[in-house]
């Protein structure tokens, strides 16, 4: 139900759907710009991370750990002495290590001793990286970066510096390649394409590139325990460090838990995986992975991202403009899912990070507005039917129009109909000798049972004229029962009359009786009027017709008459009795006309006596009447074919006779 209107707002409304989806392009493209946006785009980065991860490292790349293990059996506090590293570098050279770097900063003296063995060592070795880094000064003249580099005596000796600062992004997470000149992975990098020329291709770095993480912290380098590679561990294969870059760097895990401050500890996109902040010198391992397996990852410009949603509402446009909302939601859905694809696939196979996030809540906020402005046109177009007609049908009627907008409408049309005609017989001049206020008393208390009946079978009140009342079937919701429906009414719209005697007896009003007639036919339906003021209303001869026959029961003293198109159109009849073929006012056709009657004996004897009056058969027929008329004395249909039974007998009808009667003046 929900969706039919939906739908219906979609369709007509398609100017305000428009205009909202250059609202919701407008806001996202300005969101595009906005720190918040970009924190939720980090976030769908991190969740790529997680979910395109390689594993394990594929290169020569092998981490050497100052940790817990060293500490214990080293029995020493840092900073150890520089001939410890030393020692450290000798080892490493001799293995067969390509490059030997720190991610240590040596920039303060200790024992002169000790600097000399370390400068020694690192000149032996030939290919050994330090860090630099940058610290934050405030003084009273300025508040700088002041960068720290290793001892010059160390760097006379060999040693080359590198800047181990990584770029934190504004949620404390390393994402971003840093991409200084003298980068500390860059140094790395150089050193070994002089150390083992031609053993990997040399291959550029993107510039502003993202750091692809192979997986949570710990799982994807060959690690060694520092304390292992100084003590020349025998556990330790003779050619493990061959050709291998080797960092060397803190590795404190203390604490497993990832919001303790721990020494040169980061958080990454893969925290989350095991809870554990990667240190600084895995993070410096990544990135020269990524940069000699080219798998960095390169973010697309601003401008792709605006031309992403462009497309992206275009097509979210289409879909919830020209479809019903269930194929709608499910073009949605599906295009939230090539979304998320495009974007995993870029990720993952190409290296490429084009944000879908920004996209992908635009279709949703597509979806969500578009349903919330439906259900506020609903609503407005829900009161606005109940304003309409309240007045004309019944409570069910206006919910079932609220439901199924789709089947009204409200513009002039022809429509298959079924015209009531009520009134009360000989009221008027009763009405002359009662009081005002008597009169509307009575008149209202009528109208209101008659109304009642109406809306109860589904039926319109079209209009009330003085005590007259005029209601129609088929309008402004289709009925394909409307022909019972309206002789259903018509019946029980006797019975409420009779239920109102003891009200009018109480002001000497006795003996009052409706008159109905019925009729089904084509007419015009809709709001009818002035500028000012209108009417839902419906006219043409299916109208003038039903008018008329409830003017006819006067002459055959019955209370209902329905024409031979009501009663065909029943698809349970109801039992009738054949009244007569008239010829009314404004009408060349003439007309069979039937009366409800639940006397199944009077119905056939009825049928027999006016089947041989329209053969002219006059005595058979007289006969029957007879009958019927000793049967039952007041019955006004017998009365009627006694007379003109007579009068036919005199004078026999025309030739061309087809057994109807014209009644001129009704």
């Amino acid at each position: 139900m929900r969706l039919l209107k939906l739908a219906n707002f979609h369709r007509h409304k398609p100017s305000v759907v428009a205009s909202l989806l250059g609202v919701i392009w407008l806001v996202f493209a300005l969101l595009e710009f906005s720190n918040s946006w970009e924190n939720w785009k980090n976030k769908e980065f991190d969740y790529l991370s997680v979910l395109t991860a390689p594993g394990k490292s594929t290169l020569p790349i092998t981490l050497v750990g100052i940790d817990e293990a060293s500490f214990a059996d080293l029995g020493l506090q840092w900073p150890w002495p520089r001939s410890l590293h030393a020692r450290l570098i000798d080892r490493l050279s001799k293995a067969g290590a390509a490059v030997i770097a720190f991610d240590v900063i040596f920039a303060e003296s200790s024992n002169p001793r000790e600097d000399q063995q370390l400068a020694e060592a690192i000149k032996r070795a030939g290919t050994v990286v330090l860090a630099a880094g940058q610290v934050y000064e405030e003084s009273a003249y300025a508040n700088q970066w002041i960068r720290v580099d290793p001892l010059p005596l160390l760097r006379k000796n060999g040693g080359l510096a590198g800047l181990a600062d990584l770029a934190m992004d504004g949620d404390m997470v390393i994402r971003r390649m840093p991409d200084s000149q003298d980068a500390f992975w860059r140094q790395v990098i150089a050193a070994f394409y002089k150390a083992r020329p031609g053993l990997l291709p040399q291959r550029p770095a993107k510039p502003q590139a993202m750091i692809r993480y192979l997986g949570p912290s710990h799982t994807t380098f060959p690690y060694v325990s520092y304390h292992q590679v100084v003590k020349g561990d025998k556990a330790l294969p003779a050619d493990f460090f061959q050709d291998q870059i080797v960092l060397v760097g803190r590795d404190v895990r203390a604490s497993p838990d990832a919001g303790a401050a721990q020494a040169d500890t980061f958080a990454t996109p893969l925290l989350g995986q095991n809870n554990r902040l990667m240190p600084g010198v895995e993070i410096q391992a990544t990135l020269i992975e990524n940069v000699l397996n080219q798998q960095t990852i390169a973010k697309a410009d601003y401008k792709f991202a605006l031309l992403l949603l462009t497309l992206v509402m275009v097509l979210a446009g289409i879909g919830v403009t020209r479809w019903h909302p269930l194929y709608s939601g499910i073009y949605l859905l599906l295009l939230l899912a090539m979304l998320a694809g495009l974007g995993g696939w870029l990720f993952g196979q190409r290296n490429y990070w084009l944000p879908v996030a920004p996209a992908m809540s635009a279709v949703v906020a597509v979806y969500l507005c578009t349903a919330m402005l439906s259900y506020f046109f609903e609503q407005r177009r829900g009161r606005e039917i109940k304003s309409a007609f309240a007045r004309y049908v019944s409570a069910e009627v206006v919910e079932e129009m609220i439901a199924h907008p789709e089947r009204l409408k409200l513009g002039g049309e022809r429509r298959e109909l079924t015209v009531l005609f009520a009134d009360m017989a000989g009221f008027t001049a009763i009405s002359e000798k009662l009081p005002p206020e008597v009169v509307a008393k009575l008149v209202n208390a009528y109208l209101t049972e008659m109304a009642r009946v109406v809306m109860a079978y589904g039926g319109t009140v079209d209009k009330f004229i003085g005590d007259a009342v005029m209601a129609f079937w088929g309008a402004p919701l289709p009925d394909d029962l409307q022909a019972l429906h309206a002789c259903q009414a018509a019946r029980d719209m006797q019975t409420a009359m009779a239920g109102l005697s003891p009200l009018y007896a109480q002001h000497g009003v006795y003996a009052v009786s409706i008159r109905i007639g019925v009729h089904s036919g084509v007419a015009t339906v809709g709001n009818m009027g002035s500028e000012a003021r209108f009417d839902y209303t419906a006219l043409g001869d299916t109208v003038n017709l039903a008018s008329r026959l409830e003017g006819v029961n006067k002459l055959y003293g019955t209370h209902i008459l329905l024409s031979a198109d009501t009663a065909a159109g029943m698809d349970k009849p109801l039992a009738l009795r054949l009244v007569d073929k008239v010829r009314v006012k404004g009408k060349q056709q003439p007309v069979e006309i039937f009366t409800l009657c639940d006397n199944a004996e009077l119905n056939r004897l009825t049928l027999r006596a006016i089947a041989e009056y329209r053969q002219r058969h006059w005595q058979a027929s007289l006969a029957l009447w007879t009958e019927i008329g000793a049967e039952y004395p007041t019955d006004g249909v017998a009365q009627v074919y006694f007379k003109r039974i007579r009068e036919f007998q005199e004078q026999n009808p025309p030739g061309d006779w087809d057994g109807s009667v014209a009644l001129d003046k009704l």
